[in-house]
């Protein structure tokens, strides 16, 4: 089939009469799909030609389509079906996809949305993206490769995101001449791998994209199978997964709908269940109850709204309710923790670091969160479990996560919409993961926060003083202990009660067992931290004097304080003059190769944006930088 062949006729009635085409298709069911595998197994090819033979493509298009396979084909000047997807410059330059392209076409009996996902390794992270919304994987496998490691590794994510509907398309079949030897052994490969997964089942299906076979009708070339062709199987696979319509209520609150004075209501998408006015119901995570008033839409008022629908609860009584909150079924609420396991596929080229603060997206809510311990990475071609302290780019794996307050969820299996996150930068606003919760850690449920008689105020109150946090932070030589130490014993002598923690001396006991990796500064400065506001507990004005490289970890310390108590002392020192006087002689060390990720020479160094108060040691002396110091302590106090 041709660009030229005469019986190639899009559908009339779109150009000549829109409204009647939409009305048509209106109450069709939709169904949406990824295509995805390893790279060249023929996945945009495979989207064109389902474009082309529903016939999606207009006149425009196709001598678009015909153009530009002379010129960026692969086919010997014949179509190339993969330039309908294959938008980008840089995708058709390199005859590969890039970014994830999302298509429509339709049927007599479906519409369909198609997202095309990239088979690269290094943009599984956009495969993941493409998949979080589909119903059905179509995971395509080149007849003369066979399972290859990104085969394994989309596989292996779309089970982890519940996509149970999978189809196996065998393609580019022309170029092992329709071999079913080479089609029984492929599947019995892949069917290995698939139990291994824990994948239930998946459609097998032999085709050719390029030449059409089995794409809408049967090839004549394989009269050896007797299954259903790749759209008479789309056409059917079922869509109406009631599940979560059948599971307890469920709504996470989008948006606070204040008009005015006499209205109130609670705006968000049905994630599972039914509601009804007059059902009892609780708010989460502060365990308020009252019962719906009404179901408020566009269109009216509703008897009813179940899950998929988006309405506006209003309540019986007026209770807090928030963006963020989850409001459930009043007897059968969902668990609220702030410790949980999770699977972590890591989409950031910088990797993970354990013990710094991330933003965690879940639902309408963003918290604060940390991993706390990373279990293992999976490997994807053997599913072995390997020991790993951090994730890099593309990585899988299970971690502890704790969040800086507690979180109505459930596991992602039983509810991607309270269960799926996404975790983000905090400095550069980048998504960096995308996450699934399994459980609430035990100990986040049997451990409570006891309440003591004498408070923070109190011990602060009783030196006469108000609890502070200074923090020095500056290049290894840059003056940060010399000025510290002074500055405490100027404190002393005032009769302020202080306490030095010196990044020299901490290593020799609480953080002994630390390196100098990146993940472990992170850890060394959180754990530095979580001391210091103990003892800010106790109402001591803190002198902290490390190196902390990281102003993410500076801020998570910043975070963890009242506000106003925390003090940043940025010690400017040039790295020429902090390596020039080198009184310890490890700026020699590492220049000669002895020292491995010292800042300054191998590792960074982030210099503070905001300080309270910069001191510069060149132009000051350490009696002088110290002043400085006292002064601000004590006019903020």
């Amino acid at each position: 089939m041709t660009a030229q062949d005469p019986v190639y006729v899009t559908d009339a009635l779109i150009a000549e009469d829109i409204d009647a085409y939409l009305l048509r298709h209106q109450h069709k069911t939709m169904l949406r799909f990824i295509t995805c595998g390893s790279v060249d197994d023929g996945k945009s090819t495979l989207i064109g030609r389902l474009l082309y033979d529903s016939k999606m493509i207009f006149e425009d298009q196709l001598a678009s389509l015909e153009a530009d396979s002379k010129v960026s084909g692969t086919q010997g000047g014949e179509i190339d079906f993969a330039l309908l997807v294959d938008g980008l410059a840089a995708e058709r330059e390199q005859g590969i996809t890039i970014d994830v392209a999302y298509r429509f076409f339709a049927t007599d009996k479906r519409k369909f949305i198609v997202a095309d996902t990239p088979g690269h390794e290094q943009y599984t992270r956009n495969m993941v993206t493409g998949a979080s919304t589909a119903d059905l994987a179509v995971i395509l496998i080149d007849a003369r490769q066979g399972v290859l490691t990104q085969t394994r590794r989309h596989s292996y994510l779309v089970n982890l995101l519940g996509i149970r509907n999978v189809v196996l398309a065998v393609n580019k079949m022309d170029l092992v001449d329709y071999s079913a030897e080479r089609f029984y052994e492929i599947v019995s490969d892949y069917s290995h791998f698939a139990k291994q997964i824990g994948m239930d089942s998946f459609l097998p299906i032999p085709i050719s994209g390029l030449k059409g076979d089995n794409i809408v009708t049967k090839s004549p070339e394989m009269p050896w199978y007797q299954g259903p062709t790749l759209l008479g199987h789309l056409e059917e696979a079922p869509v109406s997964d009631t599940r979560m319509q059948d599971a307890p209520f469920r709504m996470a609150v989008q948006w606070v709908n204040r008009p005015h004075l006499d209205f109130r209501g609670f705006a968000g998408q049905i994630s599972a269940g039914a509601v009804h006015p007059g059902d009892p119901i609780r708010v989460l995570p502060s365990g308020k109850t009252t019962t719906v008033k009404s179901i408020v839409t566009f269109d009216g008022d509703l008897p009813q709204a179940v899950a998929g629908q988006s309405v506006t609860l209003t309540f019986a009584d007026e209770i807090d309710c928030s963006r963020g909150d989850v409001i459930v079924r009043a007897d059968a609420p969902c668990e609220v923790a702030d410790q949980f396991e999770a699977t972590l596929v890591w989409m950031s080229e910088a990797e993970m670091l354990p013990g710094r603060p991330y933003l965690l997206k879940i639902g309408t809510q963003t918290v604060s969160a940390t991993i706390t311990e990373p279990k293992y990475e999976v490997n994807v071609n053997t599913m072995e479990h390997l020991a790993s302290k951090t994730l890099g780019l593309n990585a899988i794996g299970v971690v502890n996560i704790s969040t800086d307050r507690p979180v109505p969820f459930e596991s992602y299996a039983d509810n991607p919409d309270l269960g799926g996150f996404i975790l983000i930068d905090r400095m550069t606003n980048a998504t960096i993961a995308a996450g699934m919760l399994h459980f609430a850690l035990r100990r986040s449920q049997n451990i409570h926060w006891q309440s003591t008689d004498i408070n923070r105020e109190a011990h602060a109150a009783q030196k006469n003083q108000r609890a502070r946090v200074v923090w020095f932070t500056g290049l290894s030589g840059s003056g940060k202990s010399t000025i510290a130490n002074i500055v405490e014993r100027k404190l002393h002598a005032m009769g302020k009660h202080t306490f030095l923690l010196d990044g020299d001396n901490v290593r020799h006991g609480l953080n002994r067992d630390l390196g100098f990796t990146d993940a472990d500064r992170v850890e060394n400065v959180r754990r530095v931290g979580e001391v210091a506001k103990l003892m800010t507990d106790a109402g001591l004005i803190v002198l902290t004097a490390f190196i902390s490289p990281f102003r993410a970890e500076r801020r998570m310390v910043r975070d963890m304080m009242a506000a106003g108590e925390f003090i940043e002392v940025y010690v400017d020192t040039p790295l020429e003059v902090a390596e020039a006087r080198d009184v310890k002689g490890l700026y020699k060390k590492a220049r000669s190769g002895q020292l491995k990720n010292f800042t300054g020479i191998d590792s960074p160094y982030e210099a503070p944006e905001q300080a309270e108060l910069v001191v510069n040691t060149v132009a000051l002396t350490a009696e002088e930088a110290a002043d400085r110091v006292v002064e601000a302590i004590l006019s903020q106090g």
